[in-house]
């Protein structure tokens, strides 16, 4: 049964950071799997799960960068993939189901934003195809582990999931590009991917949640030039954090990290969070915080899913 979007006074709030939601939990013998865990709150989220007696593989783009991120981390392990790439997909989960492990822990972290229009497989729009399609077929090629597991998965979303529900007419904005829309548009999927992976998968065990972080100054925004970002208000002139609401990476991870492990969350899920509690809806202008309904619909979130099936060719529950 779905969680409804309610808040459950969880004694954490947006300053907690991803070890003090962890405190008390020992997470040895359990193995977690975190897209992107080597830099920004992905880096975090693994310092924090290693920390707690978790193994965590975590697979890369760039498998390099990540050994030397991850050096002196103990029990994070690295391998490789481009989730922009569905061979590069497969080819992972082929690897990592070959050893027999169960996974515990999914968290779909890794993302891109607001890039230039660059496109993956056979014309996909590049952020819904990394940011959604790729874990998309992760997550389903993965599902023998994760169901043995009876895992937690988290699909890190952004309060830009306000910016655009899913565009039915251009997917791939091929009539006009918008990066922000289609940012948006990526994270809205991430959103609805939780909220039917959780319906299919609670019967045997795996729940799914959404999150947004908060705003976090990391390697994300790589693809915003300084005059944007000094006009957002997000820094100033000489690149240092203008905005006091933004959070440390480390207060950043928290909530993924709560929403992958916390026991206050034992038999929940479907649910979209923020500051380390379950989000309440948002209003129907673009006010913020809160989830809009287009992110959380269940027909929408059922159409996505049979729309994300047919583009991968893959689906565990066909």
């Amino acid at each position: 049964m779905t969680t409804p979007q309610k808040t459950i006074g969880s004694g954490f709030g947006p300053r907690s950071t991803a070890k003090e939601v962890l405190e008390g939990i020992d997470l040895t013998g359990r193995t977690a799997v975190v897209t992107g865990g080597y830099s920004g709150i992905g880096l975090e989220t693994t310092r924090a799960l290693a920390a707690a007696g978790a193994r965590v593989v975590v697979p890369a783009r760039r498998p390099e960068s990540a050994e030397r991120e991850l050096a002196g981390i103990e029990g994070a392990e690295v391998d490789t993939l481009d989730l922009s790439d569905l061979d590069s997909v497969r080819a992972f989960t082929e690897r990592l189901l070959s050893t027999g492990r169960t996974i515990d822990v999914l968290v779909n972290n890794a993302g891109i934003m607001a890039c230039p229009r660059w496109t993956a497989g056979p014309g996909w729009e590049y952020q819904f195809a990394t940011n959604h399609l790729g874990h998309f077929a992760l997550t389903n090629r993965l599902w023998p582990a994760l169901a043995d597991g009876g895992a937690r998965v988290v699909s890190v979303s952004s309060a830009g999931h306000h910016n655009s529900p899913i565009r039915w007419d251009d997917p791939w904005f091929e009539d006009g590009y918008d990066r922000w829309k289609a940012y948006g548009q990526a994270k809205t999927a991430n959103v609805l991917f939780a909220v039917h992976l959780d319906r299919l998968g609670e019967a045997s065990g795996v729940r799914a949640f959404s999150l947004h972080p908060g705003a976090i100054l990391t390697p994300l925004q790589r693809h915003m030039a300084k005059e944007e970002m000094v006009a957002n208000g997000w820094i100033d002139e000489d690149g240092n954090l203008a905005d006091p609401s933004f959070k440390t990476p480390e207060q950043g991870a928290a909530t993924q990290v709560w929403a992958a492990t916390s026991p206050q969350l034992a038999g929940m899920g479907g649910v979209y969070c923020e500051d380390c509690e379950i989000a309440a809806p948002a209003g129907t202008d673009d006010t913020r915080p809160g989830v809009r309904s287009h992110a959380t619909d269940p027909g929408q979130a059922e159409r996505l899913w049979a729309f994300s099936a047919e583009l991968t060719g893959v689906d565990a529950f066909a």
